[in-house]
């Protein structure tokens, strides 16, 4: 993919600074990530891989000095976080909230300035939090979304589902 159709896809003009480049991709990232859809995340998933394609093809591209470009990792690194991607996806499918969690800390551990495993690991957060709600427990439920939110601050999405929660949470009580 060449760089203008990057930027096009990304919903950017030609040349748009790197900070414009980071929040096009954060925002169209949370609209796109498949565990956004649970209920067909394979709709959105060819959207949200060509995103993150361009999206690294940017900064890759803009490799200017003093810019905070994604650190580098090594390629068992990488293979590593798609496969606990691969994991991760069916055991949020299936409610396994617990295993899911210990499966993305663990991938933070491993690679603690990587935004894209803080973002899968405040989703968890939130999604075991919403079924918290689901399940009548209030206070454990407010546990895991404040997690999500400590996790993953600047997610203006993340912050209002957590918002909507809280208001169920209120509802419930």
């Amino acid at each position: 993919m060449d760089l203008a159709a990057c930027y096009q896809l990304l919903g950017l003009e030609w040349g748009s600074p790197l900070p414009e480049i980071k929040a096009a991709y954060r925002r169209l990232a949370r609209q796109y990530h498949p565990d956004m859809h649970p209920h067909n995340p394979t709709a959105v998933q060819a959207q949200f891989v060509a995103l993150t394609h361009a999206y690294e093809q940017l900064l890759q591209a803009q490799s200017l000095p003093g810019t905070t470009a994604f650190p580098a990792t090594s390629e068992q690194d990488q293979q590593l976080k798609r496969q606990a991607y691969r994991n991760l996806q069916p055991l949020l499918r299936k409610g396994r909230f617990a295993r899911a969690v210990a499966l993305i800390e663990g991938l933070a551990i491993r690679l603690p300035d990587d935004p894209e495993v803080r973002q899968w690991q405040a989703i968890a957060y939130y999604q075991w939090g919403k079924s918290l709600i689901d399940q009548g427990h209030a206070t454990k439920a407010k546990i895991y979304l404040r997690k999500a939110l400590r996790t993953d601050p600047h997610n203006r999405t993340l912050w209002a589902e957590v918002e909507h929660q809280v208001h169920r949470l209120a509802q419930v009580r």
